[in-house]
């Protein structure tokens, strides 16, 4: 059995969607049934247990085609997280015993400069010092991106049509020139040859800017006879013969350099243009035998406990690996390293935080006459999930340290009701609190809501913003300063320097990713150790949770109130424009109302997209004359915002065409259709938020994802909106298709650059880590028992955390 076609086929089934993808010759449930249908592999060493559970697998994929969606998503993962342990436990019981250490040349150090190392020298080192390599340490931690295995490379004869190889050839020529048939088109050939024979591969450019003869030299460049090339990709049938469909190219090495003297598995860096390869793989080479000198702060029953590898030796073996086991062990550790500093850090902060604070109780018992009379004027029940999230949030408040709860829900579930509900046994126990939404919209939102549930208990609220007139703001002020105003909701507003409590016992920030660490810091401190409850509508997968909110208690709403239809979501083309008109007519005809939601505000002339300018000028002109279309964009003043909110609201606009200023915060139920141009341009939390905009009433509501892209992986991203209206589900899909980084937004995330970890495929070594700082910090929060990994903490926090790092 492959166990890495295994992976890759469970990998991919994840990634569709769950829809029991048909290959070639079987679908996905077949193929699963086949493997777990024979013995394990030979070599294995399985227990009773482990034998009993593979036959088991096999009857419970004969049953795929016939589960739900979430219990395919659970079979899944259970199978991916099985097998990998059992990866795991096979290469330690056949793993080489570790590699002797490298003889140490005599004055090498881990500060020494790379240029003092013997064959480097000052131009050189000028060179790797644009890769930020400037000690024997830096190359140490300058980690592969890749490794090429040359036991599994193919040769080019050995090619196959439909197959997916990495061939490498060194190259015979290069030529990049500009189409005679299409000036906006520029063409790269690169003639490859290895020992079996040539291949002739093609890439192609369209655009003005790869039209110029200095981008196409430059490129030339990179490629210079003689160098060695690796190419991957898909075999096809091409006019010269066979090809790779649009390969990957990657520079190992300068002209006649002898790559297998490397060893079997070769290294790949990251690398900038005019940086050979060999010169990273040199001076890697040659710092190699400093990796001895590492210390390895881990205690060493923490190591035998987790099986991990010594540091030294994962060092060594990351870059030049004797055995693919032995690099995935390497692997393992340092990504291990990575995340468990992070867990400590995060930790330790929480732990700070609340010895810091005076532990006093502050609040009175969860049932008080407020809250009693707030659950007896709500005009609905609450749900279990809600009522579970309460009682959480209650406790962690007769707690004597203070709260910091991150309460997660999907778009719908009734994280508002729970925020009042935290507000109210604050403001029963003589505490004055503060809500804090990241625009305009949202706050106002927010207020109209508490106004009228808190005007029936005689509780004031009021609402500051950076539109609110300075008469009525300098009331404001002063009732905080006073302490008779028990509630203010607001925007960035409430953390300028004039924003006085006079006693400040709990803030609630709303959707709070879309403020600044200082933002959220800045509410906090308007009070002495205030508790804080953070809420998010968009849910974070768990594995994020964990590197981004290790230092918060999690609540999760994951149940919506009864009696909501689901929205109908539909992938949609150019070609069926003319229904979705016919839809949005039909609805408009019938009382109801319609987004039309686009990603620019005016034209663009790098992109082709709508923009929400000219889309409004031709819905209302052209396509629907008889209605009413208004407009609303980001770049309206604040009240040209509300009124157009309201105009909607009231029903006096028809449809509204908007930028996704209408994300949060706007709830009209009369909507029930959402149309969104160029779908393919949004992430899919972006768009589960944008279709939580409509289904808001009791009317069956439509959500319309337009698209005109040619891109698979887009379809594919977007058909995971008509399969699920599970927020979590969705919010992992798009941490797979679009990384942490994308999905949360780099600049306000707080999460840190990982070298080697990866949060979708290394969730399992994650938990570890988060488990065993659990476990160090409740023997000795300060480490003082550890100081080898205390230093080495510190060192970590003030180079890699910084000041970024979220709450």
């Amino acid at each position: 059995m492959d166990l890495q076609r295994v992976q890759r086929a469970l990998s991919l089934e994840a990634e569709v969607g769950f829809t029991d993808l048909r290959g070639r010759e079987q679908t996905f449930s077949q193929f699963l049934q086949s493997v777990f249908g024979q013995d394990p592999p030979a070599g294995w060493i399985l227990d009773g247990e482990e034998r009993r559970r593979w036959k088991e697998l096999g009857s419970r994929y004969r049953l795929y085609p016939q589960l739900e969606l979430p219990e395919r998503q659970h079979l899944v993962a259970e199978t991916r997280r099985w097998l990998e342990r059992l990866r795991r436990q096979q290469e330690q019981a056949h793993s080489a015993p570790p590699s002797p250490a490298l003889p140490l040349p005599k004055g090498l150090s881990l500060e020494q400069p790379l240029q003092f190392l013997k064959g480097i020298g000052p131009k050189s080192a000028e060179k790797l010092a644009q890769l930020g390599l400037h000690t024997v340490r830096d190359a140490l931690y300058y980690f592969p991106r890749d490794h090429l295995d040359y036991s599994r490379r193919v040769l080019i004869r050995q090619a196959k049509v439909g197959e997916t190889v990495t061939l490498v050839g060194t190259v015979k020529s290069c030529s990049c020139f500009t189409s005679p048939k299409n000036p906006l088109l520029t063409i790269f050939n690169l003639k490859l040859a290895d020992k079996s024979g040539v291949v002739t591969l093609s890439r192609f450019y369209s655009g003005r800017q790869f039209a110029q003869r200095s981008w196409q030299a430059a490129l030339e460049r990179q490629y210079p006879k003689g160098a060695v090339v690796a190419a991957s990709g898909l075999v096809k049938k091409g006019r010269l013969g066979l090809t790779l469909e649009n390969p990957q190219l990657e520079v190992l090495g300068g002209e006649g350099e002898d790559l297998e003297r490397l060893g079997k598995i070769l290294p790949v860096y990251p690398l900038s243009e005019g940086i050979p390869a060999d010169l990273v793989r040199k001076a890697v080479q040659l710092a190699l035998p400093a990796a001895a000198l590492v210390e390895d702060p881990l205690p060493e029953p923490l190591k035998r406990q987790l099986q991990l590898l010594d540091l030294p030796l994962a060092l060594q073996q990351i870059h030049f690996p004797k055995t693919q086991e032995l690099l995935a062990q390497a692997r393992r550790r340092l990504v291990f390293d990575e995340f468990f500093y992070l867990q400590l850090s995060l930790l330790q902060r929480r732990q700070r935080y609340r010895a810091q604070a005076q532990a006093v109780p502050r609040y009175q018992p969860a049932r008080g006459e407020l809250l009693d009379r707030f659950y007896q004027i709500l005009p609905f029940q609450l749900t279990a999930a809600q009522q579970r999230a309460i009682d959480e949030i209650l406790a962690d408040l007769r707690d004597p340290l203070p709260m910091n709860r991150l309460l997660q829900g999907d778009v719908g579930s009734g994280k508002t009701v729970v925020a009042v509900a935290a507000l109210l046994a604050a403001i029963q126990s003589g505490w004055q609190t503060a809500l804090m939404a990241p625009t305009e919209v949202l706050a106002e939102q927010h207020y109209r809501k508490l106004v009228e549930w808190l005007s029936q208990l005689q509780v004031p609220v009021e609402l500051l913003t950076g539109s609110t007139p300075p008469a009525k703001r300098r009331e404001i002020l002063r009732q905080l300063q006073t302490g008779e105003l028990p509630l203010v909701v607001g925007t960035h507003a409430l953390i300028q320097p004039a924003v006085q409590f006079r006693n400040l016992g709990l803030v609630v920030i709303d959707e709070q990713h879309r403020f600044g660490v200082e933002q959220r810091a800045a509410l906090q401190q308007k009070g002495d150790h205030p508790d804080v409850l953070t809420m998010t509508a968009t849910p974070i997968p768990r594995t994020l949770t964990l590197a981004l909110h290790g230092d918060l208690d999690v609540t999760q709403i994951d149940e919506l109130p009864p009696g909501r239809k689901p929205v109908h979501t539909v992938v949609a083309r150019p070609g069926d424009r003319l229904q979705v008109v016919r839809l949005m007519e039909r609805e408009i005809a019938q009382g109801r109302q319609a987004y039309v939601v686009l990603p620019l505000i005016e034209e663009s002339e790098k992109l082709d997209l709508k923009s929400a300018i000219e889309e409004h000028q031709r819905l209302q002109e052209k396509v629907f004359p008889q209605f009413r279309v208004g407009l609303l964009h980001g770049r309206l003043t604040s009240s040209e915002k509300d009124a157009v909110i309201e105009a909607f609201r009231r029903r006096e606009l028809d449809i509204l065409v908007s930028t996704t200023v209408v994300e949060v915060g706007v709830d009209v139920p009369n909507a029930s259709v959402m149309l969104v141009e160029h779908a393919e341009r949004f992430g899919l939390s972006q768009l589960h938020q944008l279709r939580g905009r409509v289904g808001r009433g009791s009317d069956q509501a439509y959500c319309i994802l337009m698209t005109g892209s040619q891109s698979e992986e887009a379809l594919r991203r977007l058909k995971v909106l008509e399969q699920s209206h599970d927020g979590f589900f969705i919010a992992e899909m798009d941490l797979r298709f679009r990384g942490p980084g994308e999905v949360m937004g780099t600049r306000q995330s707080g999460l840190p650059d990982f070298a080697l970890a990866s949060l979708m495929d290394d969730q399992e070594v994650l938990q570890l880590a988060r488990q065993a700082a659990e476990q160090l910090i409740a023997q000795d929060p300060e480490l003082q028992q550890w100081p080898r990994l205390r230093r080495i903490l510190e060192e970590r926090q003030a180079r890699l955390l910084g000041p970024a790092l979220l709450t």
